[in-house]
C-alpha cells in the first residue's frame, strides 16, 4: 500500500529501509522522500518504521568479579 502517494513510498519501502538500518523519521525521510511533501503520511509512516525495529536481545546483568 501507498504510505506516501506524493513520493510514491509504499510500506514495502519503509520495511526495506527499516530492515537497511534507518532507525527514526529524519533519516527515513532523507533515504526516501517519504514525509517530504504535504507531511499527511508522517504518523503512519513513523509507525511503521517503529513496528519494523529490530528486537534488541535482553541481556542479562551480571556480577562483578571482586
Amino acid at each position: 500500500m501507498y504510505v506516501c502517494i506524493c513520493n510514491g513510498v509504499t510500506d514495502a519501502d519503509i520495511r526495506r529501509i527499516a530492515a537497511d538500518g534507518c532507525r527514526d523519521l529524519h533519516e527515513l525521510t532523507m533515504r526516501s522522500g517519504c514525509g517530504a511533501s504535504c507531511g499527511s503520511c508522517r504518523d503512519l509512516a513513523a509507525e511503521i518504521l517503529s513496528d519494523h525495529q529490530p528486537q534488541a536481545l535482553p541481556l542479562p546483568i551480571l556480577p562483578v568479579a571482586a
